[in-house]
């Protein structure tokens, strides 16, 4: 495993090289992992009764209480499959609705404009996705300000630089200063632009989807985008037990084009579910299984994500929690349900409440991901720069975030022994009171057999002041800037960025300047 010979790498030239160096690490091609074939087992935190049961009451919700679409034509897919409607109300038999969900595949792929970023999702496949939606961006100065364009470009700039980063997302903070109806078209314009991965769709209305789409068929060819996944997109169930018509138009559009959605209830853990863990899964688990099922009558065998969003709330104020016990105990909980029904799933990776990258963002941090991990996620999203429960997306965050993804990947890919033998030999080669430094075993293992990361100081106290006392925030930034000086556009062929200027342009004479 290379990941940390590739942190090396962008060390040893930034330390060493100055303006040379960053010329030389701009020329070479951008590294990036694989996708992340997790080699340690899944971690069972309840026994396989104790999921029955959870399925079993999630199934009882479905039939007896039932579960609202409040889009005409869902309601038609619903009745034609016969299933009991009533009005908006869908009470699903647990045959049809086991029948549904058996027809996603356990694993797809997720194609990029360059093939060499393109990853598998589901199965022991897991996959890095930075944050997404944020109004606001703790900026390079540490303010905390609005998101404007030129930060979105930014960040997609960094999910390019990251080697553990295996998508760009797309709304990783939200361009303010452009008009809500044409902010979707700028949006997907710096994520193809800007980094050469997977991205993200937009899903808050038909028309943003279909836009989507058609820029995607730009950049990838219509017929291909007709039944290739190249993007995915985020469908949230309204907890308790409602999925509305923007959410349903939306999945509409990207289902029938055979592009993956992850369909994840919003929940507020103690607010729009009852006040318990096992008690939200079961509610969280029905919504996204009927979800899932929809999307089965729009196109069957279409790759679908099972997910959740799951936080607790505060009790004593209402606000939203990130990193807490409970969140990551009903993590382990979906990922045992997802594996029961073999869906490919997605979880939260370092989703934080902490304003800043402090310590406190730290330890939600490591509470989530390792939680993702164990729990056998494949689509680990907000895995760069979330702070503030998801209202700001950070670049100093953002930059310490993608170097703890290069510790996670290394960690989830098991321990190698193919080296043993020649460690052995080295331990009889130096014997008592010697050093290993010098040896052949350690000339050549010595990048690749720790993790390196450059951000992290373990310098001295007296080296640790002498370089400025500087914080890990304050690094990160420095990181960040550093991120962003040796960025080099992956260019898009002529024609194919001249034709996505031609839509935007023709999309944005049409559309309004507010919504109506």
């Amino acid at each position: 495993m290379n990941a940390p010979a590739v942190e090396l790498t962008e060390q040893t030239h930034r330390r060493g090289g100055g303006r040379l160096g960053r010329k030389a690490l701009r020329s070479a091609p951008i590294a990036s992992f694989p996708t992340l074939v997790r080699k340690i087992p899944a971690y069972e935190i309840v026994p396989d009764e104790a999921v029955e049961l959870i399925h079993e009451e999630s199934l009882k919700i479905l039939e007896e209480v039932g579960c609202e679409f409040r889009d005409d034509g869902a309601i038609e897919l619903w009745k034609a499959a016969g299933a009991d409607v009533r009005d908006t109300r869908v009470r699903i038999d647990r045959a049809l609705l086991m029948e549904l969900v058996s027809k996603v595949p356990l694993e797809f792929t997720l194609h990029a404009r360059n093939p060499e970023r393109t990853v598998r999702v589901g199965g022991k496949n897991s996959i890095f996705v930075p944050m997404y939606g944020a109004p606001y961006v703790r900026d390079l100065d540490n303010v905390r300000r609005y998101g404007t364009l030129a930060d979105l470009n930014n960040f997609h700039k960094m999910a390019y630089m990251a080697p553990a980063l295996h998508s760009s997302s797309s709304v990783i903070c939200e361009p303010m200063e452009i008009a809500v109806p044409k902010r979707h078209l700028h949006i997907i314009h710096s994520a193809l632009k800007h980094s050469d991965k997977p991205f993200m769709g937009i899903v808050t209305s038909k028309e943003r989807a279909e836009d989507t789409m058609a820029m995607a068929g730009i950049v990838f060819g219509e017929e291909f985008v007709r039944d290739n996944p190249v993007l995915v997109a985020i469908t949230n169930c309204n907890s308790p037990l409602v999925w509305d018509a923007t959410m349903i138009d939306a999945m509409r559009v990207y289902a029938s084009h055979n592009q993956p959605l992850i369909l994840a209830p919003f929940a507020l853990c103690g607010a729009s579910t009852s006040a318990s863990a096992v008690g939200a899964v079961a509610q969280v688990n029905a919504e996204a299984l009927a979800g899932v099922a929809l999307t089965q009558l729009i196109r069957p065998g279409s790759p679908q994500i099972y997910g959740q969003f799951m936080v607790t709330v505060d009790m004593k104020t209402g606000a939203p929690m990130g990193g807490t016990p409970e969140a990551a105990q009903m993590m382990y909980l979906m990922g045992a349900l997802a594996r029961k029904y073999r869906l490919p799933w997605r979880t939260s990776g370092f989703h934080v409440g902490s304003k800043l990258n402090d310590a406190q963002a730290g330890y939600e941090s490591n509470m989530l991901m390792h939680a993702a991990i164990l729990a056998g996620a494949n689509y680990i999203w907000h895995s760069a720069g979330w702070l503030e429960a998801g209202l700001t997306c950070g670049y100093s965050k953002f930059a310490t975030d993608c170097e703890q993804l290069v510790g996670w990947y290394k960690y989830a890919g098991g321990l190698s022994f193919d080296d043993f033998k020649e460690a052995m030999a080295a331990i009889r080669e130096v014997g008592p009171q010697g050093h290993f430094l010098g040896t052949q075993h350690t000339l050549e293992h010595f990048e690749s057999a720790f993790f390196m990361p450059s951000i992290m100081d373990f310098n001295s106290y007296e080296q640790w002041n002498a370089e400025g006392a500087k914080d890990h925030d304050t690094r990160g930034r420095e990181k960040a800037r550093n991120m962003l000086a040796d960025y080099e556009e992956p260019k898009l062929d002529e024609g194919i960025a001249e034709g996505l200027r031609d839509l935007i342009a023709r999309r944005e004479e049409k559309l309004p300047d507010t919504v109506s």
